[in-house]
């Protein structure tokens, strides 16, 4: 028997929602690409005043409440919880719980079920309210896109390659829950910005030699973490990288000036042009020479 309670039956504006039929789930229970974790339900609710749902035998999936705006509440282990705009919470199965919106300012959320025999995976962040706050980097608008992405998919209709789809964008869904530092890392718009001016810094003096400690002084990082965070970045050690550009240079000379080989090395901060010819062969696979004569 379903004790399930739902105050407001009549839905939301702008509500929307796709419940899988029971033998699409049976479908996702056997199907070896999605057994693992899938959907069940997913919806969106905005502003849901008398938005009110009762469990009393809990839910047989897990059920992940996202909130975008406003405000609302949910109680479980004789608990009540204010789940307010940049909170989730996710209910394990079996829990006996409620929620529902507040009536003065009513939530928005995001919400889906879902199930699996890894499900269990995602139970460090359980049962609790878990805050996404709206620093820089949040990346916010990338995870509601992931949530419109497995929606519209799911829309048109249940073929084996949606199902499929679906489930593997639930997986990067709930690690952007599981693992917010993780999910924000690549917009660190400072890491972005430390990246660009070290390689801007290194193209304004091309004609020099640095060393690694004058570039991370530029920067005003340490030597270490900066190596970390560029070759992360390029997947070139900042030395590397700094070759490249001055072999990137050298070849401009030599397409479109009349300067010699010896020349270009001095313009580049090489004082022996042996050497140069040596670093020019190992990035670009031929002499200076042979580079110069090669055909256009």
């Amino acid at each position: 028997m379903n004790h399930d309670i739902q105050k407001k039956a009549e839905g939301f504006r702008g509500e929307r929602s796709i419940v899988l039929p029971q033998p699409i789930r049976e479908e996702l229970k056997k199907n070896e690409m999605t057994c693992d974790l899938f959907i069940t339900d997913i919806g969106y609710y905005p502003k849901a005043r008398g938005h009110y749902r009762s469990r009393p035998e809990g839910a047989k999936e897990c059920i992940l409440i996202y909130c975008i705006e406003g405000k609302g509440w949910i109680r479980f282990n004789d608990k009540r919880y204010t789940l307010s705009e940049n909170q989730f919470c996710i209910i394990q199965p079996g829990l006996k719980h409620e929620y529902g919106a507040d009536e003065d300012k009513p939530w928005s959320i995001y919400w889906l079920h879902f199930a699996g025999e890894k499900s269990r995976l995602f139970s460090s962040v359980f049962n609790q309210v878990n805050d996404i706050a709206p620093i820089a980097g949040h990346r916010i608008q990338q995870r509601l896109s992931i949530f419109e992405e497995i929606y519209q998919n799911l829309e048109l209709g249940y073929s084996p390659e949606n199902l499929n789809y679906v489930s593997m964008c639930l997986w990067h869904l709930l690690a952007s829950f599981r693992y917010i530092q993780q999910f924000r890392v690549i917009s660190n718009s400072q890491q972005v910005n430390v990246i660009q001016q070290t390689i801007l810094f290194m193209k304004e003096n091309i004609e020099r030699i640095l060393s690694v400690e004058e570039i991370a002084n530029n920067a005003h990082y340490s030597i270490s973490h900066l190596s970390l965070l560029f070759s992360q970045s390029t997947s070139y050690s900042l030395l590397e990288y700094f070759t490249q550009l001055k072999i990137q240079k050298a070849c401009q000379f030599l397409d479109h000036t009349d300067l010699s080989i010896k020349d270009i090395a001095y313009k580049l901060g090489y004082n022996d042009p042996f050497y140069f010819s040596k670093v020019f062969k190992k990035q670009i696979s031929l002499t200076p020479s042979q580079y110069k004569q090669r055909p256009k």
